[in-house]
């Protein structure tokens, strides 16, 4: 992706946040310079992977598969391993009318996945094998709101506004917005967006970054290389 278009998304996204009442935290807003004059007292926003996160999944057809999100916070998974302390996560996502965001499951994180304004959220489920692949011909059960519910292979759950889904690890999912764009909220285990996420096909989970401009805030995927 571009980083002008990566600008424009950051700056579309911030617009339809605050409509729906939210507002990112102070960080979010910091040029890649303040960030760096800040670095030592934000390591725990770098070290937690907390900010940007703008993804085609290197296919390079955002509006068709791609998602943004917003990391708000992130635990810690010594603590997870150990069973206490911070072993949460809690994020903002957009999709996009029509935008898939492709089938994939994860091996540890639990999700809540909620509508939190705007259209229609679509989830199409799909189950797992014994060793916890793909599989097509399988179903399993959610729970939507607190309420269990049993899903065929490839149903498509739909979600408005104030609705939400609980996902396990092995859940396979995909979803888009339908009749508009959709702000998410995923609140859930701790995030490991690096080794955590499981797709169907081969992708990649973040984007190649073509730098025809200045960043105007940066990625979590800019961290390693602009504040070494």
């Amino acid at each position: 992706m571009k980083r002008s278009r990566i600008n424009e998304i950051m700056a579309e996204a911030d617009e339809m946040i605050r409509s729906h009442g939210f507002t990112l935290p102070p960080f979010a807003y910091w040029t890649p310079e303040e960030f760096k004059a800040n670095k030592d007292k934000a390591q725990a926003v770098i070290d937690a992977r907390c900010g940007w996160d703008i993804t085609d999944y290197g296919a390079e057809r955002y509006d068709e598969m791609g998602l943004f999100l917003f990391t708000l916070r992130n635990g810690r998974q010594e603590d997870l391993k150990r069973g206490g302390g911070m072993c949460y996560a809690e994020k903002l996502l957009i999709s996009k009318q029509d935008q898939l965001s492709p089938m994939h499951t994860h091996v540890l994180k639990a999700e809540d996945i909620i509508n939190r304004g705007g259209a229609t959220m679509v989830i199409e489920l799909y189950g797992s094998d014994a060793d916890g692949n793909f599989d097509e011909t399988a179903g399993g059960t959610v729970y939507c709101d607190g309420i269990r519910r049993e899903y065929g292979p490839g149903e498509k759950l739909r979600f408005a506004p104030g609705e939400s889904v609980t996902l396990m690890p092995g859940d396979w999912h995909a979803f888009w917005g339908e009749g508009g764009d959709v702000l998410i909220g995923e609140v859930s285990t701790v995030n490991d967006d690096e080794t955590d996420n499981i797709f169907r096909e081969p992708i990649g989970r973040f984007s190649n970054v073509e730098e025809d401009v200045s960043p105007t805030h940066l990625l979590v995927s800019d961290y390693q290389t602009w504040l070494a």
